[in-house]
């Protein structure tokens, strides 16, 4: 290498590393994590998702009187999973509204589905059962953390846009970022089905004295 090439060299290492010191890369870097968290919490929902026909037919094989609400599951899951999503959902705040609201739909009506077998002595000792309903109280465990953690990583992602000196190259070299969407954090949204069938019943209320 002739000398005449070295200050060349030099000065383009010396801008990287000015470049790399204000922070031009923390906007795709944090776009990325959004997007991989994002990604975790659809894997969760898809992992539900797959868990529900199995669940339906073994509640039906013991609770068929109860076709409304397998109906409604059976619906509620065809809608979830029919909403296209992709990374432009992270950033659309209709699209993620659908999502969103798709979601928290089938979280409802699996709730109604796991409340109503506490009906069904038979169904809550079915092996099968209990299988689907420790597989699905950890699905809803590992919702929940996923959508902590991507809303975590948004909130981070958020702010870099509109805090210095990421505020700069979001009005440069980043002008089509976007802020990212979060979760509503409202309880309907959050609660995840019950599945637990070890509550014991309430005791009935204490007979009152005669009045004289």
């Amino acid at each position: 290498m002739t000398s005449k090439f070295l200050p060349k060299m030099f000065a383009a290492l010396g801008l990287a590393l000015v470049l790399a010191g204000c922070g031009v890369n923390s906007i795709p870097t944090k776009d990325e994590t959004v997007k991989a968290r994002f990604g975790d919490v659809q894997a969760a929902y898809q992992r539900r998702a797959d868990l529900i026909p199995n669940l339906v037919a073994t509640v039906q094989g013991y609770a068929v009187q109860e076709k409304s609400v397998l109906t409604e599951v059976t619906q509620a899951r065809a809608s979830a999973t029919r909403v296209t999503v992709d990374a432009s959902t992270i950033t659309d705040p209709a699209a993620f509204q659908r999502f969103q609201q798709a979601q928290n739909q089938l979280s409802g009506v699996l709730g109604r589905l796991m409340a109503i077998s506490e009906n069904y002595p038979d169904l809550k000792s079915n092996q099968n059962f209990l299988a689907l309903q420790s597989q699905l109280e950890g699905t809803e465990n590992r919702i929940e953390i996923a959508r902590r953690d991507y809303n975590a990583a948004v909130q981070d992602y958020n702010t870099e846009l509109r805090t210095f000196p990421g505020v700069v190259w979001a009005s440069t070299l980043y002008k089509a970022q976007k802020p990212a969407q979060q979760f509503a954090a409202t309880p309907a949204a959050q609660a995840a089905p019950v599945v637990n069938f070890n509550t014991a019943a309430p005791a009935a209320p204490a007979a009152q004295p005669a009045s004289p």
